[in-house]
């Protein structure tokens, strides 16, 4: 009579001992699918980083963009903030849009030289602007751009016997090109510095920069005579702009708004 008692209690605890431990894996596997399954955030490429862009850029630009992802689905080391301590870095190469962004793919020098890349139907022009012209150094990889271009005015006069004279009546501006994508900077001069000024004197050098703009055929025409005949001046363009492309100014203009 006294074993059954004690096989019973035997039973009774081992049943208990199996729930409590039935009970805790459950909390525990409950637990772990809940964190698999809560949200975390990460970057996602929306466009084309382009190889040399900070990361405080590619945020700014929209090109990369947070988004949240069941934990179970992060992929390892992806790229989860952007601070003070990271965001000076720079793409290594291009980041193709739709993917997750690691955080590896960031770091102090882009990696090895690669081709430009110019999209179907476009081409590459670089054009050389001044410090100033270039808006400083903001301008970077994947920036839009407004291309202004300065030019002398004439007049024409007909004279006796038919012939003509030009007249200089001053300066004007227009825009040349709007919202033009920026696909690559450099330091380096397409055509050489002039050395000497006038009586054989030093020329004031100032720093200027190659500006590589991805247009159209079209675009590329206009934007080679204006390389060659005008004066070009670059406003990096912010969202939402719109640009009435006969804007205009001249020293006539500017003479009467400033006498109203």
């Amino acid at each position: 009579m006294g074993r059954r008692i004690l096989a019973i209690l035997a039973a009774a605890v081992i049943a208990l001992v199996g729930a409590v431990l039935v009970l805790v894996y459950a909390r525990g596997a409950d637990a772990r699918a809940v964190a698999a399954a809560s949200p975390s955030k990460v970057y996602v490429s929306t466009s084309v980083v382009a190889a040399g862009t900070t990361l405080k850029d590619a945020v700014r630009l929209g090109q990369l963009t947070q988004t949240d992802v069941a934990a179970r689905a992060k992929p390892a080391g992806a790229l989860e903030t952007v601070d003070e301590n990271n965001s000076d870095l720079v793409a290594l190469t291009d980041i193709a849009p739709g993917q997750y962004v690691l955080a590896s793919g960031f770091g102090d020098t882009p990696l090895g030289e690669k081709a430009l890349q110019v999209g179907a139907g476009k081409l590459a022009v670089s054009v050389q602007l001044q410090d100033p012209a270039r808006v400083g150094n903001f301008v970077r990889p994947g920036s839009m751009l407004t291309i202004f271009m300065t030019y002398e005015l004439a007049k024409l006069e007909k004279k006796t016997g038919g012939s003509t004279e030009k007249t200089d009546v001053g300066s004007g501006t227009s825009i040349l090109l709007d919202n033009v994508k920026v696909i690559a900077m450099g330091d380096a001069s397409l055509t050489p510095v002039q050395t000497t000024g006038e009586g054989g004197d030093p020329a004031q050098q100032t720093a200027s920069f190659l500006v590589t703009l991805e247009v159209t055929p079209e675009q590329a025409a206009r934007l080679v005579h204006g390389i060659n005949n005008y004066t070009l001046y670059a406003g990096l363009r912010g969202s939402e702009l719109k640009i009435d492309p006969n804007l205009a100014v001249s020293d006539l203009t500017m003479l009467k708004d400033k006498v109203r």
